[in-house]
């Protein structure tokens, strides 16, 4: 293989269990996005074994997955615009969020098309001005007590948990518990109330409710380096490592350009390293020599832009670094998903997530 993603299931287990040492309230596991790149169905499998007993991804394709894999725990779909095969979602008793009026309508018609009565969680925008019922929050008192669906859960997310100590965490926390209320009196009363993502799992235990939905942290990284610390700081191991063949090693002179656009050279005669993975594999094209590969024992910084499919990185004069020799890209000895995400100017949920799924998984 010339290259390929180890994830470490005893390492998402783990984290299961410490953020589960933190709380009363049950654990939903997102593997929304591929769990996050790491492999949806060993992940979600691994998951439920360490202690979660839900599960949640943003999409309904993504959800029939896994019940054909025959996991049967309650699993939530919360992306699902029009056009989607809601009748399949509620056959396969998938449970299915409420953003608005017209959803809620498209939901009841694939209920009767169905059979069954749906399983909704009622979701309301509180702050984040993204997914959720916002000013159709009245007109919506109105039919929801009419309507022919079950309501299972009450839920928002939050915009900036990742401070701790944001003014608008307590705003987005009024808010929510006003709606529920509003809610509750026009005699609709969910089963599961649930508001806390990763960090506020990590950060606000007063919003853990029944069910604290864990993300980023289950796969061992901090939700926000700077406000929150690393990962090593909140107790969590990262799940993560990639790994990809030297395709080739070169003497180069000093003065050499390196790269489409020539936009770095050479300091000294030294080796360059041609790795062979890039942007088509989920190598972030804009990384700066702030990340690189860990190979023959040391850390080879990345010199001139990632090409689509390889990268060239400075190994130094002196290295006996060769081809077919192993680098190690992210993560384990070398450098951090964070790192990587610092020197590519993003987050870390992006590193993870963007490594292409032509880069097998191994799992151990």
């Amino acid at each position: 293989m010339r290259a390929f993603v180890e994830v470490d299931l005893k390492a998402i287990a783990k984290n299961i269990k410490w953020i589960k040492r933190g709380t009363k309230a049950e654990i939903l596991a997102v593997v929304k996005a591929d769990a996050y790149g790491h492999g949806l169905i060993p992940v979600a499998k691994t998951a439920l074994k360490a202690g979660a007993t839900w599960l949640g991804v943003a999409l309904l394709e993504e959800a029939l997955l896994l019940r054909k894999a025959k996991i049967k725990a309650p699993l939530i779909a919360w992306l699902t615009p029009p056009g989607e095969d809601l009748v399949a979602a509620i056959k396969n008793d998938i449970q299915l969020a409420v953003p608005s009026v017209a959803h809620l309508k498209l939901i009841e018609a694939a209920g009767k098309k169905a059979k069954r009565t749906p399983k909704v969680h009622i979701e309301v925008d509180t702050g984040m001005t993204r997914g959720g019922l916002l000013s159709e929050w009245p007109e919506f008192l109105k039919v929801i007590s009419k309507s022919k669906v079950d309501v299972i859960g009450f839920w928002s997310h939050f915009a900036r948990a990742d401070e701790p100590g944001q003014s608008s965490n307590t705003a987005q926390e009024k808010l929510f518990n006003k709606r529920l209320l509003e809610l509750m009196n026009v005699g609709v009363i969910p089963q599961y109330i649930h508001f806390a993502n990763s960090a506020a799992t990590l950060t606000i235990p007063a919003v853990h409710n029944q069910i604290v939905r864990v993300g980023i942290a289950m796969y061992g990284l901090s939700p926000d380096v700077v406000h929150m610390g690393s990962s090593k700081d909140l107790g969590l191991t990262p799940a993560m490592t990639v790994k990809a063949v030297v395709h080739l090693v070169k003497d180069v002179p000093k003065g050499s350009p390196v790269g489409y656009g020539a936009t770095e050279k050479t300091k000294s005669d030294t080796k360059l390293a041609i790795i062979s993975m890039g942007y088509s594999d989920g190598i972030p094209r804009p990384t700066s020599n702030a990340a690189g590969v860990f190979v023959g024992g040391k850390r080879a910084p990345i010199i001139g832009r990632v090409s689509m499919d390889q990268f060239v990185v400075d190994l130094g004069k002196n290295s006996r670094v060769k081809a077919g020799d192993i680098a190690t890209v992210i993560g384990g000895k070398g450098y951090s998903i964070d790192e990587w995400a610092s020197a590519a100017g993003t987050i870390n949920y992006e590193i993870v997530t963007r490594i292409a799924s032509r880069v097998p998984r191994i799992y151990s």
